[in-house]
């Protein structure tokens, strides 16, 4: 019986294995242009930027690790030059899951400290009961910063700009003043409820905050590069904070009238933007991260 035991448990670890690796066999990595030398690249999982020039490559964020070598294929065809560095805008595997990867190819990986911390530990996130061991050393960020830092790297500035408690403890922009782009992260879901990861020290007030900040930054021309979606502009990100901060409104108030999880979920309110739920986060789910998160602040 044991015996029989660990044949069932080594197959389905391995089938397991097989199946993470088969789901992104038939993911394309899609290049798309933002400036002369600048580009974000789709593929599974967040966004990632890529800036290009004779100092070398700098990336934002790098996706789930199967897919590396098709990501640096995809970069290649680009550049004949090395990543020299990689920034992660948070913690997340699907923006800093090939950050082993591409550690051991050489880049220089630059974080805010609190991605570093996270990296490092084992983390549990409670809302999808889900378990994320500590990454290699080698995939953990060498570079790290508090707040905001500067690089001048092919010719250009290019500012990291930490938010505080937005999507994660850990969020950052990459800011191109020069070019006008602006990469936020998960801070900014394209068309589509936000994911707020309240167990990593996300908050709703945060996130509203960080999109304020980004709106100080860019103007009407500005190209922004989102964590989720297609490529943005102002007017974009506009729309995106007023639903945010509608759907807060509209959760709080039901809370301070009485009512329970069940009767806000069942009271309409993501009737107007019912487009909005098709992604990773549904209407039921962007109501318990807006409810979860008014409930641990009245429970204080």
């Amino acid at each position: 019986m044991k015996k029989l035991f660990t044949t069932i448990f080594v197959v389905t670890i391995c089938y397991g294995f097989i199946y993470a690796q088969s789901r992104f066999d038939d993911v394309v990595i899609k290049t798309n242009k933002v400036t002369d030398n600048i580009y974000m690249l789709e593929g599974s999982g967040g966004n990632i930027g890529v800036f290009i020039g004779d100092d070398g490559v700098f990336m934002i964020d790098d996706q789930y690790a199967p897919l590396s070598e098709k990501i640096k294929t995809a970069i290649t065809a680009l550049s004949d030059k090395k990543i020299k560095y990689l920034v992660n805008t948070h913690w997340h595997g699907d923006h800093a899951g090939g950050n082993e990867n591409f550690g051991k190819g050489g880049a220089t990986i630059i974080a805010h400290e609190n991605v570093r911390k996270r990296l490092s530990t084992e983390q549990h996130n409670k809302a999808f009961n889900r378990t994320t061991p500590a990454s290699p050393k080698v995939a953990w960020p060498t570079i790290t910063f508090e707040e905001n830092m500067s690089l001048h790297l092919n010719g250009e500035k290019i500012m990291l700009i930490h938010v505080h408690n937005a999507h994660t403890d850990g969020d950052s922009f990459v800011w191109f003043p020069e070019s006008n782009v602006l990469h936020m992260g998960d801070c900014f879901f394209k068309d589509r409820f936000p994911y707020i990861d309240i167990g990593s020290g996300g908050t709703v007030p945060g996130a509203l905050r960080a999109i304020e900040v980004a709106m100080m930054l860019t103007d009407a021309d500005t190209k922004i590069i989102p964590g989720h979606g297609t490529m943005a502009r102002k007017s974009d990100l506009l729309r995106y904070y007023q639903m945010l901060s509608t759907m807060y409104d509209r959760v709080k108030k039901e809370v301070v009238a009485g009512k329970t999880i069940d009767q806000i979920k069942a009271a309409g309110l993501t009737d107007d933007y019912a487009s909005w739920g098709g992604g990773f986060i549904n209407a039921d789910r962007i109501i318990d991260i807006i409810w979860t998160y008014i409930d641990s602040q009245l429970s204080k």
